[in-house]
C-alpha cells in the first residue's frame, strides 16, 4: 500500500509517493496527464532498463525525450544547465509541456532548476533513483547549481508537481551511495523525529540490509519530518534552516576535496558529529548524548572520524557557506530535548577546538 504525504501549501502543493513500486502509469499521469511533450532528465548512472520501464508508462505520450548528463557533481553546472535549456529550446518546449527528473540529486537539483528559469517556469516531476535524493534533494523545492566558489550558490525555490518513490530503486545502489543516503536519514532522527531515532536505534539490521518495510519506514519518517519544515518555511527565512544540521561542514569536506573521494551523506555525516562536538562544547548536550549521536551513526556502518578535516582546511569554504550573515557564519546546532536551532552567538574557538 503506497504511502501519501503532503508537501507545501496553496498552490504549490504536492504530493509524494512512497511504495517499492511508485512508478505506474496512474501515479505517472497524476502528474504529467495535460503535458504534450516531456523531457526526462537522467544520468549516465542509471541502469537503461530503468528508462525503458518509464518509457514504456508513458507510452501514450507522443513526444518523449531522454536527455542524458554524466554522472556527478560536476553535472550540476552552468555548463550542463544551458545544455539543457538549449536542448528544451530547440525542442520548442513551451509552458503545456514538463521535464521529468530521473535520477540522483544532481538530476533532480539541475532539473528543478531548468524547469524553474526556463519560461519563467514550467513543470516537472521528480522520480528520485537514490536514498539521499529520495529523504533530502526531491522534496522541499531547492533547485540549483555549483560554482566554482561553493555548491548550491545558484538556485531557485521552486516545487515539483509530483514525486514518486520507489524503494525498488535502493536494491541496486552501491553501499557507498546507500550509505550516503542513510547519512542525511539519521539527520532527521537528530534534528526532532525521536519515533525514527528510536526506530533507527532498534532496526539498523534490518535497514543494513535494506529490507523493503524498513527502507518504507524510514523514508516516510524522513519525509515526514521535512515536509512539515518546508511547508511551514517554504523559503528558508527560519526554521527550515535546521534541515542544513551538518552541512555547513559538509560542503566544506565535499568542497575541500573537490567533490572527490567523498559522497554527500558520508560528508554530512561527518559535519553532524562536527555540530554535535561544538553543540557539546557551547553547554547545549551533553557528553552522553554525543556519544548516542556517533553510536547510531557506527551501528550503521557509517565513518564518524573526521580527524584528517583541520579548521585550516576547510575554513575558507566554511565562509563562503550560503549561511554566512552579516560576515557571520550561522550554525545549527542541537540541545538536550533533540531539538535543532540556527544561530550565530557562539564561540569560535570552540569551532575551531571541534576541528583540531
Amino acid at each position: 500500500m503506497a504511502k501519501i504525504i503532503s508537501v507545501g501549501k496553496g498552490l504549490s502543493k504536492y504530493n509524494v509517493v512512497i511504495s517499492r513500486n511508485a512508478l505506474t502509469h496512474k501515479n505517472v499521469m497524476v502528474g504529467l496527464k495535460d503535458k504534450n511533450k516531456i523531457l526526462v532528465v537522467t544520468d549516465s548512472g542509471i541502469p537503461k532498463s530503468f528508462i525503458t520501464d518509464l518509457k514504456k508508462i508513458l507510452k501514450n505520450k507522443k513526444k518523449i525525450y531522454v536527455y542524458e548528463i554524466n554522472k556527478g557533481e560536476k553535472s550540476k553546472s552552468f555548463s550542463t544547465y544551458t545544455k539543457i535549456l538549449s536542448k528544451l529550446a530547440d525542442l520548442q518546449f513551451d509552458r503545456s509541456d514538463a521535464l521529468v527528473a530521473f535520477g540522483g540529486g544532481v538530476v533532480g537539483d539541475i532539473t528543478g532548476f531548468c524547469a524553474a528559469t526556463y519560461l519563467r517556469g514550467i513543470d516537472f516531476i521528480q522520480i528520485p533513483t537514490t536514498l539521499l535524493s529520495q529523504v533530502d534533494s526531491s522534496v522541499g523545492g531547492k533547485t540549483g547549481i555549483n560554482i566554482a566558489q561553493g555548491k548550491n550558490l545558484v538556485g531557485a525555490f521552486y516545487n515539483p508537481r509530483l514525486v514518486l518513490i520507489s524503494t525498488k530503486y535502493l536494491e541496486t545502489l552501491s553501499d557507498d551511495e546507500y550509505k550516503s543516503g542513510l547519512g542525511e536519514v539519521a539527520k532527521y532522527a537528530f534534528i526532532g523525529n525521536k519515533k525514527l531515532y528510536k526506530y533507527m536505534q532498534e532496526n539498523s539490521y534490518l535497514i543494513k540490509l535494506r529490507k523493503p518495510q524498513a527502507l518504507e519506514t524510514i523514508i516516510e519518517e524522513s519525509i515526514k519530518s521535512k515536509a512539515k519544515i518546508v511547508t511551514a518555511d517554504e523559503k528558508e527565512k527560519g526554521l527550515r534552516a535546521i534541515l542544513n544540521f551538518g552541512h555547513t561542514f559538509g560542503h566544506a569536506i565535499e568542497a575541500f576535496k573537490k567533490y572527490k573521494g567523498i559522497t554527500h551523506g558520508a560528508a554530512v555525516t561527518l559535519g553532524m558529529v562536527i555540530a554535535a562536538k561544538i553543540s557539546l562544547y557551547e553547554g547545549h548536550i551533553k557528553t552522553h548524548q554525543l556519544d548516542d549521536l556517533v553510536n547510531l551513526l557506527e551501528s550503521l556502518e557509517l565513518k564518524t572520524d573526521y580527524s584528517k578535516y583541520s579548521y585550516k582546511n576547510l575554513k575558507k569554504y566554511i565562509l563562503n557557506d550560503k549561511k554566512v550573515s552579516k560576515g557571520k557564519l550561522n550554525l545549527i546546532l542541537i540541545n538536550q530535548k533533540g531539538v535543532a536551532f540556527k544561530t550565530d552567538k557562539y564561540n569560535l574557538n570552540n569551532l575551531k577546538k571541534a576541528l583540531n
